[in-house]
């Protein structure tokens, strides 16, 4: 069958002689261009209109989003997002960005492209994926930066990177990385982050894993994010010796009426001063960057119903973020999982350098050969002429 007018995205412009490359999408959830009730209303309809976020009909959901959620939702987000905004804007954006280099750097020295995606709002996955298509990305590895496997966030990532493809004519080899909180060396970055915190700000009576919350239906249907929460603060609190009462699980950020995973962070803040502990320490280890989430939600709202309950202490324990060893381990996670693709992606790349370097000493070669036979011509040509004389 013919082509008629193209339907996908091509590279009519490709040379074989490019230098092929690994693309790593890192991807977060994302955040609106400003803490603004304007710029709120575009993100909001975008983010809970995506259906792994809120499984309901559409056409219900539909007319409850856009006439009632997105116009009495936008102007209060709009006023917490002020609260964590600064100089670098989004806090979210600023530090998934250092990420991103820090982590490009840190890959230097092998073939590889680092582009950063968000789910919702801008750089868009599918735009990320374009610049890596740009740069001659004939393998991709997705690492979403999520911990724990939940469907409303990796499992979205997945479905937007599968919709982006859909539309290319060469399809790269994939791969995605659906959660790394099973990696011991996940755990040691992260304990050892508590650790330094308590070095500074001492031990606390009990130390909250407070994770973002999803709906119990989901748990119900078998998504693995409730098991795998706990799994995470079980395994840092063993690595901390931390003893039964002094540890706690935790679900915040809950949205809507529905019964989500519990118990409710807020709800701890509320009643844990009237049990005798008042001096606590929050961890957010499903957040691999500081947020809206992080910063406002639980190092400003729940301290402050904390200490309005009673509570005397209350130390938050910022995200792993651009930490050295959180880079670290990323890198070292990126290179177990394509470290077989970086091997052949290289080997490829140096005979391309080597079958160039070739190229370039034969036409040299050929000037130089050329220059030679001139120069003799004309002085075999200079010597008849002298004899004629």
């Amino acid at each position: 069958m013919g082509i008629g007018r193209p339907h996908y995205l091509g590279s009519p412009d490709y040379q074989h002689s490019s230098p092929p490359a690994v693309g790593v999408l890192l991807v977060n959830l994302g955040t609106p261009a400003a803490p603004t009730a304007a710029a709120l209303r575009p993100w909001l309809r975008q983010f809970l209109s995506d259906p792994r976020v809120i499984e309901l009909p559409r056409a219900l959901w539909w007319f409850v989003l856009n006439c009632l959620i997105v116009p009495l939702r936008s102007p209060k987000s709009a006023e917490a997002y002020q609260q964590v905004w600064d100089k670098d804007g989004s806090p979210l954006m600023a530090i998934s960005q250092r990420q991103r280099d820090l982590i490009a750097r840190e890959l230097a020295d092998e073939p590889v492209a680092v582009e950063l995606g968000m789910s919702y709002g801008q750089p868009s996955i599918p735009f990320a994926l374009r610049r890596l298509h740009e740069r001659n990305c004939r393998h991709l590895i997705v690492l979403p930066l999520y911990p724990q496997y939940a469907a409303s966030t990796i499992g979205s990532v997945f479905d937007a990177v599968a919709d982006e493809l859909k539309s290319w004519r060469w399809v790269p080899h994939l791969r995605m990385v659906s959660g790394y909180c099973q990696q011991p060396e996940y755990i040691d970055v992260l304990a050892d982050s508590l650790r330094k915190h308590r070095a500074e700000h001492g031990a606390p009576r009990l130390t909250v894993f407070s994770f973002h919350g999803t709906q119990l239906a989901a748990l119900q249907q078998g998504d693995p994010y409730h098991c795998q929460c706990h799994r995470t603060a079980r395994q840092v609190a063993k690595a901390l010796e931390l003893g039964q009462h002094e540890w706690l699980v935790t679900f915040q950020s809950r949205f809507g009426k529905d019964p989500w995973l519990q118990p409710y962070t807020i709800d701890v803040m509320q009643q844990l001063p009237g049990k005798g502990i008042k001096d606590v320490q929050v961890v957010c280890p499903a957040f691999a960057a500081d947020c809206l989430e992080t910063l406002e939600e639980i190092s400003g709202e729940n301290r402050d119903e904390f200490v309005k309950a009673g509570g005397e202490k209350f130390s938050y324990v910022p995200a792993l973020n651009e930490s050295a060893a959180h880079i670290s381990f990323l890198a070292e996670l990126l290179r177990k999982e394509a470290g077989d693709w970086f091997a052949q992606l290289g080997h490829e790349r140096d005979a391309q350098h080597l079958a160039r370097r070739e190229e370039h000493f034969r036409q040299t070669e050929q000037v130089t050969v050329g220059k030679v036979g001139f120069k003799v011509a004309e002085s075999e040509q200079q010597q008849r002429q002298d004899q004629e004389s």
